[in-house]
């Protein structure tokens, strides 16, 4: 997709989805893309938490919700960070729009991050797998 689509480049499905080429070098929506400790930050703390919930989702028994929701996290992080190992950056290539208003470019290893977080609130808010509430005496 990169040889094929020139940096900042784009391809519009319709009128509200587009494929575009756009390189984000910082975090969340871009931030702290213009520091240069940016990229020792987004590689370092990304690469710890990798390691810190592969671990816990191999030492834990956990419910099967819960083990899926965080693994959608852990393959999205693992992505974004091949990304930022071979490219020096994350490469995002969803574009949302509607007239002049747009949701930031970004990619499916977000999309993944982003589902396994919602799952994971689902599982611990709507389901027996959250925490247990104490019972309030009547």
């Amino acid at each position: 997709m990169q040889d094929g689509l020139p940096l900042g480049g784009a391809l519009h499905l319709s009128s509200w989805l587009s494929i575009v080429h756009w390189k984000n070098k910082g975090g969340l929506f871009g931030m702290m893309s213009q520091s240069d400790a940016s990229r020792y930050i987004f590689l370092l703390i990304p690469l710890a938490i990798i390691a810190g919930l592969a671990y816990y989702l191999i030492r834990r028994r956990l419910p099967l919700l819960t083990r899926l929701a965080l693994t959608f996290v852990l393959a999205g992080a693992i992505g974004n960070m091949y990304d930022r190992i071979a490219y020096g950056s994350v490469v995002d290539f969803i574009l949302v729009s509607y007239k002049t208003y747009y949701w930031p470019a970004f990619n499916v290893a977000d999309m993944s991050i982003t589902f396994g977080i919602g799952l994971w609130l689902y599982a611990q808010l709507f389901t027996k797998e959250g925490p247990r509430k104490e019972q309030r005496p009547a």
